[in-house]
């Protein structure tokens, strides 16, 4: 896994030692902040998915249909 350093403000800092204290979901701040990005694409790809949706004008898709599709697409990004 790659390597990296990040500078952050005070305030993050102090609210990711926070959430990975409190929370008890997290063993370190690199867990926390891995779980976010993953986050972030998730919502990302959802994102585009309905950008693309609302410029077609119109959606084959039943919401089922789109929530599966958003599953296996999140499983083959990870």
């Amino acid at each position: 896994m790659p390597r990296q350093s990040v500078t952050l403000t005070e305030k993050n800092d102090e609210w990711l030692k926070l959430q990975v204290t409190s929370a008890g979901d997290y063993a370190n701040k690199s867990e926390l902040i891995n779980d976010l990005v993953r986050r972030a694409r998730r919502s990302e790809y959802i994102n585009q998915k309905f950008d693309r949706a609302e410029e077609s004008g119109f959606v084959y898709q039943s919401s089922e249909e789109m929530l599966k599709e958003f599953k296996q697409g999140i499983r083959e990004s990870d």
